[in-house]
């Protein structure tokens, strides 16, 4: 192992150590027993139970005087970010159940948890979503809203919202199977569980808001959780847009500490020592200073550019509805090409939702620092668009060229040997640098980048569904190799791969 550098964070450490290596792989892979994966869903063995599943069926319009009309909605809005929405048969006698929001080895480490400050539906107290049974579980009944504000350092948010929710996730759900780099894919996973939250209460008419900067060991004791074993990963404030104006975004990322003194961690001590060492303080470092206007990076001279401004997708709260819940992770592609109004159709919805305000959605929806994520795409198949990799101008919006090549067999190898990477039309590479990431939040950078780079890829995953095409997410991949076969620079560290082509009629 090369030598870690004195003033290494943690944060960089942790991702230098969990990276995949071709000289090194084999010895990561070992076999699982499956009669040891730990429980996909949590129990909570007493407690008022709310079944959400006659809302469902409840065929009454949305009218805010009606008692039951919060009830349709969250019910709603609950199924559609984490639901249950398919069951596959297996070989064992437990079907596999998949959920709107896809997940690493459909492992589903996250958890939601429901604050309420009282409300005509939600009396005040603390609920866990019962995804198995589409439920909630009122475990407290006590009002812990002061509680929440006071970790949150009274964030202005809070005293405008009657409901919040809170993620969490257990840790085990994914390192029982991937082990260290497990901490990577539960924010992944947790970014896509927010990208359908946002659009999600878009439908319910509510304005979900993002809260990165938090005590954490207070809001572990809150929903009463063994820190050992689960931890909150973000915030969620509920605002209704039927009866209140919501403002726009408010910045609520606080840095935590760099770690630069660790000690000699050994394998399976990574993931937890990172999460601890990435946690807020109960008293705050200084406020980062305001953002400066974002640019666009890697501005190649003589690089061929294209332009990506196009027609907007023309979405209807039904087929968007209809989207998430159909959604599913393609296995096989054909090979075949997609065309370039396809892929620019994409890129749009993904990266400029300004553009669809008038269809009733965010016009700026929350991340916690979106400016610091870089895109770039390996283009193997797209037709209108030469071959090769390319740097993703976001504000400029246009691709510009890097790399000029085919590299449906580099990214086949690059991708742990996975069919998809090399039958892919076109492959998306979010990035970060972490150096300049950490600097600014802290070792907590490595959650909020995670998050954002899995509501990105969510966003890509709901539009290709819509579009009829193929889309799945990496999180497997051999980490220096892609920066150096495609030609990215090697401060950007690899956060998150999209694959995109044409399916093979293979979901899952």
């Amino acid at each position: 192992m090369p030598e870690i550098m004195p003033e290494v964070s943690i944060a960089q450490h942790y991702h230098q150590r969990t990276k995949y290596d071709p000289k090194t792989i084999a010895g990561k892979n070992r076999g699982l027993d499956w009669n040891r994966q730990p429980a996909l869903y949590k129990e909570y063995p007493v407690g008022k139970v709310i079944d959400l599943k006659p809302y469902l069926q409840d065929s009454q319009a949305n009218n805010s005087g009606d008692l039951n009309d919060l009830g349709r909605r969250l019910s709603r809005l609950l199924l559609l970010t984490y639901g249950l929405t398919a069951k596959i048969p297996t070989l064992s006698p437990t079907p596999q159940y998949l959920r709107a929001a896809p997940s690493a080895g459909g492992l589903y480490p996250a958890e939601i948890y429901l604050i309420s400050r009282g409300t005509s539906f939600l009396p005040a107290g603390l609920y866990n979503y019962q995804v198995r049974h589409h439920s909630l579980i009122q475990f407290w009944d006590s009002d812990g809203w002061g509680k929440l504000q006071a970790a949150t350092f009274a964030h202005p948010l809070l005293d405008m919202a009657d409901l919040a929710l809170v993620i969490t996730a257990v840790f085990e759900r994914s390192a029982w199977r991937y082990e260290d780099r497990a901490y990577r894919r539960i924010f992944l996973d947790t970014g896509h569980l927010l990208g359908n939250l946002e659009l999600a209460a878009n439908l319910q008419d509510f304005r979900s808001y993002l809260i990165g900067g938090f005590v954490d060991q207070q809001v572990n004791e809150l929903l009463y959780l063994d820190p050992e074993q689960e931890g909150v990963v973000a915030i969620a404030p509920l605002l209704d847009q039927r009866n209140q104006t919501c403002p726009s975004s408010i910045l609520s990322v606080l840095p935590s500490p760099t770690d630069t003194h660790y000690p000699q961690l050994k394998e399976g001590e990574l993931l937890n020592y990172l999460h601890q060492k990435t946690q807020i303080p109960p008293t705050p470092l200084p406020q980062i200073p305001p953002q400066t206007e974002p640019v666009d990076n890697y501005n190649f001279p003589f690089c061929t550019r294209i332009a990506t401004t196009t027609t907007p997708l023309q979405w209807k709260p039904e087929s968007l509805e209809s989207t998430i819940l159909k959604r599913r992770s393609t296995r096989a592609y054909t090979g075949e090409d997609l065309t370039l109004p396809e892929l620019l159709t994409l890129l749009d919805f993904t990266y400029h939702p300004e553009h669809y305000a008038d269809q009733g959605l965010d016009s700026k929806p929350d991340y916690f620092d979106l400016d610091l994520v870089q895109t770039f795409l390996a283009v193997s198949g797209v037709r209108g668009l030469e071959e090769g990799c390319y740097y993703y101008a976001l504000h400029s919006e246009e691709l510009r060229q890097i790399r000029f090549k085919n590299f449906r067999q580099e990214l086949h190898y690059l991708c742990l040997g996975q069919d998809l990477a090399r039958d892919a039309a076109a492959i998306v590479f979010h990035t970060v640098n972490l150096t300049k990431a950490i600097a600014k939040w802290g070792d907590r950078a490595y959650r909020y980048l995670h998050m954002d780079a899995g509501h990105l890829g969510q966003r890509l995953n709901l539009g290709a569904i819509y579009l009829n095409l193929g889309v799945s997410g990496i999180g497997g991949f051999f980490d220096d190799q892609v920066n150096d076969i495609l030609g990215i620079p090697p401060e950007e560290a690899v956060l998150y791969i999209t694959t995109l082509g044409r399916p093979r009629n293979s979901l899952f």
